[in-house]
């Protein structure tokens, strides 16, 4: 028996950046484009908004992200849907950033919720999402930081670009 939560991804990740650099890589659409995906982000409660990357067959992901807006705590939180438009059925979930002061850094917490635990082909994107999350995007994030706010080089070879 596991006590893993099949409806939910967590990340819980320390960056040796004050939180206010944090925050400003995740809320600014120029350099959330930069490390993340391309998107036309905005920090506005109710904006909606979309993420671009690569199509994945295996769970019948079009490559296309749809996203609103739901929560902003200045500094401490945002939230917003996640959703994949060419699937009405599929995937509806939320994703959470949430930054606490750490020392002389910043404790990234990740939650992207709303798997059914039920559904093969949500726990096989669930399986695929934790994996990203884990080992591409918070390491892109800290690589991004670490890099003075540059892009990097190789993000040609990265499954979450286009």
């Amino acid at each position: 028996m596991t006590d893993e939560d099949l409806t939910a991804i967590h990340v819980d990740q320390f960056l040796p950046h004050p939180p206010e650099r944090v925050w400003q890589a995740l809320v600014d659409p120029d350099l959330l484009s930069a490390w993340f995906m391309p998107t036309d982000f905005a920090p506005v409660v109710g904006h909606r908004f979309t993420f671009r990357a690569r199509p994945i067959e295996a769970v019948g992901f079009s490559g296309v992200v749809q996203c609103e807006v739901l929560e902003i705590r200045e500094g401490e939180l945002v939230r917003f849907s996640w959703a994949d438009p060419e699937r009405p059925d599929g995937l509806d979930s939320t994703v959470t950033w949430t930054l606490h002061p750490e020392g002389r850094g910043t404790r990234l917490f990740l939650e992207h919720r709303g798997f059914d635990p039920d559904d093969p082909v949500q726990q096989l994107s669930r399986t695929i999402m934790n994996g990203g999350w884990r080992s591409h995007v918070v390491r892109r994030l800290a690589e991004f930081l670490g890099g003075a706010g540059r892009p990097r080089p190789d993000r040609a070879n990265d499954p979450f670009d286009q």
